[in-house]
């Protein structure tokens, strides 16, 4: 489907926040573009003004400090994650997300912020920030506010971010770092796929955290689970949190079981 629309390949930060304050819901960023130019060409999505952040300064950092922790820039890619020797050594449940998102050409386009902005209830990069604690760091012309990430997602497809502000960066706690944690992703096939059911879970301080994607509206995370609760009671809170659907490529009830069996399997693999 044609759709006419003015491109800017923006140069700085303020000129993206100008843009955006000036166009509101007509202006749509452009990152890795693996969703929004998948939208527009379906006839989802109408811009009258599309801002390329590609070449913005800064934006595609990935910076660690022991005080604020890791920072990931809005264009930071799968295959930046994976790469960094930084995210390897301290939040290894992320590298384990990053692998399993598609393609390696999806992979070197696609970024890690627009995974999350996107709000797909199946986003493979959620369940592992969702387990570490993320945060969102929004910027406007207004100001800077930062959201949790469990606080950020409300509906397929929508979010808490206005109009007019920008993703700057996702943050991750040190709190969280050297955590042990896995993660199971569930397909219709061995290749790249959406996930039927996606599962992390971390261990930190002898409380377990547990997330899920495909199974909600939105991804779903456990509030901190002390170590010593029994398998069957934490199985019981996931499925409180959950309520998948049928749909052509799972049924609810086959998703409810391999949540319950994923749920055993990453406990059994963080406890070993």
């Amino acid at each position: 489907m044609n759709c006419r629309f003015s491109y800017i390949a923006a140069e700085t930060l303020d000129e993206v926040l100008q843009l955006l304050a000036e166009n509101g819901p007509e202006a749509k960023l452009l990152a890795g573009g693996t969703d929004l130019l998948v939208r527009i060409r379906n006839g989802y999505c109408h811009p009258k003004i599309v801002v390329d952040i590609k070449q913005v300064p800064g934006f595609n950092t990935i910076t660690w400090t022991e005080t604020n922790g890791l920072l990931l820039g809005p264009v930071v890619t799968l295959t930046d994650i994976i790469a960094s020797g930084i995210v390897q050594d301290k939040f290894p449940l992320i590298i384990a997300c990053a692998r399993n998102m598609g393609s390696n050409q999806i992979r070197n386009r696609a970024t890690v912020v627009g995974n999350i902005a996107s709000a797909s209830p199946c986003s493979d990069m959620a369940p592992a920030l969702l387990c570490l604690e993320a945060n969102i760091l929004a910027v406007s012309l207004r100001g800077s506010r930062s959201i949790p990430l469990c606080d950020f997602f409300t509906g397929v497809k929508k979010t808490v971010l206005l109009n007019d502000e920008i993703i700057f960066g996702l943050t991750v706690p040190p709190s969280t770092s050297l955590s042990r944690g896995a993660y199971l992703k569930l397909k219709r096939i061995k290749g790249q796929d959406l996930g039927l059911v996606c599962l992390a879970l971390l261990l930190k301080n002898e409380e377990i955290r547990i997330a899920v994607g495909s199974c909600a509206q939105t991804p779903v995370v456990t509030p901190p689970i002390p170590v010593s609760t029994s398998t069957k009671d934490i199985v019981a809170s996931i499925l409180d949190l959950i309520h998948p659907i049928s749909d052509i490529r799972c049924t609810a009830e086959y998703r409810r079981f391999m949540v319950e069996e994923y749920v055993k399997r990453l406990l059994k693999e963080v406890q070993s």
